[in-house]
C-alpha cells in the first residue's frame, strides 16, 4: 500500500481465513523523502512494482520478492519531460498488459508519460509524452487487450480514448472524447456485447 504522507511502501501479509491483514516485517520500504507516493502497479511477471509519486512527479521501480513479502529501490526517475518549470502533480499508474511499458499521468503538465521496460537490466526509460486533451488527468486504465488507453481529464470533464501501438507503446488519440463530469476513476467491466 503506498502511504504518500510517510514516502512508504507499507506491506501486509493477509489472514486467508479472516480476510484481514497482518502486520509484516519488515513492515515497508522507504522512498526518498518528499516522494509522495499514490499508487503501484505490478509488472504482470509479478517481479517488479511500479510507484508513481504525486508529489515529486516520478516513478520508482522496485523489486518484489513474493517468498518473503519484501519491495527493493532500484531506481525514481522524472514523469516530466526536461526543461518543464511549471506545477505538477502525478496521479495514476499503469502497466500494459504486455509488460513492456509503463505509463504514468501528470497533472499540470497534463500528459499521460510512457516509459518502455528494459528487460535486461530491469530500468524504465522515458519515451515520451502525450497531451491528454484535456485538464487535470486524474486517472485512466488501460483495456484488457492492451490496445487502448483511456484518460479521465477531471478537470475539462472529457474521458479521451487513445490507441496504443504495440512496438513503441506510443499513444494516438482515436478522435472519441465522452463528456462526463469531473471524472475521477475509469474502470472497464466486462460485458456481454451482441
Amino acid at each position: 500500500m503506498a502511504d504518500l504522507g510517510l514516502d512508504q511502501l507499507l506491506v501486509y501479509r493477509l489472514d486467508a481465513e479472516r480476510g484481514s491483514p497482518l502486520t509484516h516485517e519488515p513492515p515497508a520500504a522507504s522512498l526518498p523523502p518528499g516522494s509522495g507516493p499514490r499508487h503501484l502497479a505490478f509488472n504482470p511477471d509479478g517481479q517488479f512494482a511500479y510507484v508513481i509519486n504525486e508529489l515529486a512527479s516520478t516513478i520508482s521501480t522496485c523489486t518484489w520478492d513474493a517468498s518473503d513479502g519484501t519491495l527493493h529501490l532500484l531506481e525514481t526517475i522524472s514523469t516530466l519531460p526536461e526543461g518543464f518549470g511549471g506545477r505538477n502533480s502525478c496521479a495514476e499508474i499503469r502497466v500494459a498488459p504486455s509488460g513492456r511499458f509503463v505509463y504514468g499521468s501528470n497533472r499540470g503538465h497534463d500528459s499521460i508519460a510512457i516509459f518502455a521496460v528494459d528487460p535486461e537490466h530491469d530500468r524504465l526509460s522515458l519515451t515520451g509524452h502525450v497531451a491528454t486533451q484535456g485538464a487535470n488527468p486524474r486517472n485512466f486504465t488501460i483495456d484488457p487487450s492492451g490496445s487502448f488507453l483511456l484518460a479521465a481529464n477531471h478537470g475539462s470533464d472529457t474521458i479521451v480514448t487513445f490507441r496504443i501501438d504495440d512496438a513503441t507503446g506510443g499513444l494516438t488519440a482515436t478522435g472519441h472524447i465522452t463528456n462526463v463530469p469531473s471524472p475521477v476513476c475509469v474502470t472497464l467491466v466486462p460485458g456481454r456485447r451482441e
